[in-house]
């Protein structure tokens, strides 16, 4: 290989002085097979700075190695290519697999050949995606320095708009579950928001969005936790440090002390009290523009707390409301009174042995547990008549299906139990009550409970009768199967019966 020019060697007086090493660089691959040439790119670049960053210097002295030198640091900034090398394409097979088999569009790729003829410039310019072509002979220091530089200048705005990007999916993405709020998409959202600041101010991977999990808990119970973190700052021991000045300054209502030079926090005020904070360590000040930005970003995070506690707060009334119903009807028939937390635990077991996913297994579950509440508006003698019941009293007992579906009538949240209430005596292929329709037409949450309800029935004691054992409950089900009961709720329930933790919680009256 030809060597570049010696004017490429910055000639300055005085040795370098020793100093403390840049915590942010920008990474510099200098892929060439002369040691030679490495050395002088080095050393003409040695004082390089750009944006507050200095270089730091990566080589490789063929294709393979230049692979391996990637893999490493999968964020290389530029990268100064030699063509001919091992083989007189060397170069030219690496940005093939940089571009298209590694899909790195970021990176800036940079042919630097010392036989442009094996190269010619224009026809690598048309068939390979490089970002400059120079010839080694004219990168003397002056023209070295200005292809970095603007290569640096190229990656790091590409980068801004990567970044912004990816906020921009993760805040899209979480903009519609933000309203149902589970703690995943609060998470997601905090994510993509942090990511457009990160972006949008050139920040350091150093930047994090925490939030204390409401002040009474956190500050009594000494609980933080931290929602949106890049890199690895979060485990490292500096963390900690950071984290706790900035919790108690912001409760406090003053500047934490002691943060690196340009740290920036701001509170996250969802009401009047702060509650969590964004802080972010730039590598430059932030202007006015910057801060305005995570000002706003702030208040983005303050509405999604308040929307998180306003779910928390129906969740919990929701809840309350079931709990509340359900004994209400423990207190009026007491032979069924853990009845109905087994039947939640049944029907949330054979909703996820179906595929349902866990939130709307755990729907069905709470809404199981008011399938007989209608029971409150049945008379106590008949309820708890120890024999068998007359025809009579079985046309009123056969009436709670409507007395539970009108108390809950009037709750739009209580939609579902309504339905289990009213139906979950149906028959697979019609005959049941109140209505007699096909249960086939009814939703999979009814259908669930009107299997687990006859089971647990079934295998559990009451005035009127000694429990079944498993075995001839479970052939009561398969026989029925078809005709009352729907036959993949069965089979699924069935496939329980074959697990020993599914059986362990059974009541333990069961003859098995």
């Amino acid at each position: 290989m030809q060597a570049p020019d010696d004017s490429l060697v910055l000639r300055e007086e005085g040795d370098d002085v020793p100093h403390e090493p840049p915590r942010y660089t920008w990474k510099l691959l200098v892929v060439d097979d002369e040691p030679d040439v490495r050395a002088v790119t080095r050393l003409g670049l040695r004082h390089f700075s750009f944006a507050g960053r200095t270089l730091e210097f990566i080589e490789a002295g063929s294709q393979a190695e230049a692979l391996e030198r990637l893999a490493e640091h999968p964020d290389i900034a530029i990268a100064l290519i030699d063509v001919v090398m091992e083989t007189d394409d060397a170069g030219l097979r690496l940005v093939e697999t940089i571009r298209e088999h590694h899909h790195n569009s970021l990176i800036r790729l940079i042919i630097r050949t010392g036989q442009p003829g094996a190269a010619p410039e224009r026809y690598v310019i048309d068939h390979y995606d490089i970002d400059d072509y120079k010839d080694k002979t004219e990168l003397t220091t002056t023209r070295l320095y200005t292809t970095v530089r603007s290569a640096l200048k190229a990656y790091r705005d590409l980068c801004a708009i990567d970044i912004n990007r990816m906020g921009l999916e993760r805040l899209l993405q979480a903009a519609p579950e933000i309203y149902r709020l589970a703690n995943m998409s609060l998470q997601q959202f905090f994510s993509g928001v942090l990511t457009q600041v990160v972006g949008l101010c050139h920040l350091s991977p150093t930047s994090f969005i925490s939030t204390i999990e409401g002040v009474i808990a956190t500050v009594e119970c000494g609980e933080k936790a931290v929602h949106a973190a890049t890199g690895h700052f979060i485990e490292s021991e500096r963390f900690h440090e950071i984290h706790a000045r900035c919790c108690e300054a912001i409760l406090n209502g003053r500047e934490p002390e002691n943060l690196r030079e340009h740290a920036f926090i701001i509170p996250i005020v969802p009401q009047t009290k702060p509650e969590g904070y964004i802080y972010i360590e730039p590598t430059l000040p932030l202007n006015d523009d910057d801060k305005r930005l995570i000002r706003l970003t702030a208040q983005q995070c303050a509405h999604a707390l308040d929307n998180l506690r306003l779910h928390i707060d129906l969740s919990k009334a929701y809840h309350n409301a079931i709990d509340m119903l359900a004994q209400i009807a423990e207190y009026k028939d007491k032979s069924t009174g853990e009845h109905v937390n087994r039947i939640a635990r049944y029907s949330e077991a054979v909703a996820r042995e179906m595929g349902l996913d866990e939130e709307e297994a755990e729907r069905i579950s709470s809404a199981s547990r008011l399938h007989d509440v209608g029971k409150i508006g049945i008379p106590d003698h008949i309820l708890c008549k120890p024999g068998r019941l007359s025809p009579e009293e079985f046309a009123e007992i056969r009436k709670h299906p409507e007395i539970g579906a009108a108390v809950l009538t009037h709750d739009h949240s209580m939609s579902l139990a309504r339905q289990i209430a009213y139906s979950h005596h149906e028959h697979w292929a019609g005959g049941g009550y109140p209505s007699g329709i096909c249960a086939s037409e009814l939703p999979l949450a009814v259908r669930i409970v009107s299997v687990v309800d006859v089971f647990d029935a079934l295998i559990s004691p009451r005035p009127y009768k000694t429990p079944w054992s498993l075995a001839k409950a479970r052939a009561e089900l398969e026989q029925k199967a078809g005709s009352q009961f729907d036959p993949d709720v069965v089979a699924a329930l069935c496939r329980l019966l074959d697990r020993p933790e599914f059986l362990a919680g059974l009541p333990t009256e069961t003859e098995c």
